[in-house]
């Protein structure tokens, strides 16, 4: 693996390419239940991603697992240089406003 003083400015601007591309390609399965995924920063030389889960992830009791289990493991499976994802979701948003965009099957169905 490259370390920092081995990366061209290409090399990093393919990683951030690679990296954005991914993130395209998740988003789709998060906002069918009302949320979002947003890059906040990336460290591509580092390997450090930081990532923010919006809408009704907002409210979603498992919104730390869909960030850790899935798309971390999306991220590192698929990008050998990523070594850390961290985030978490948007705390700005009401709860209420958040609750109401879900519809995954984790949303009880009175």
């Amino acid at each position: 693996m490259l370390n920092e003083q081995e990366l061209t400015e290409e090399d990093k601007a393919e990683r951030l390419a690679q990296l954005t591309d991914l993130i395209e390609m998740v988003r789709p399965i998060i906002q069918q239940d009302g949320g979002d995924l947003v890059l906040l920063s990336a460290d591509v030389c580092a390997g450090v991603v930081e990532l923010q889960l919006q809408g009704a992830c907002s409210s979603c009791a498992v919104s730390s697992t869909t960030l850790q289990a899935g798309v971390e493991r999306i991220l590192k499976d698929r990008l050998d240089w990523v070594t850390e994802v961290s985030g978490g979701v948007d705390e700005d948003m009401d709860w209420q406003e958040s609750a109401s965009m879900g519809r995954g099957a984790y949303v009880p169905k009175w």
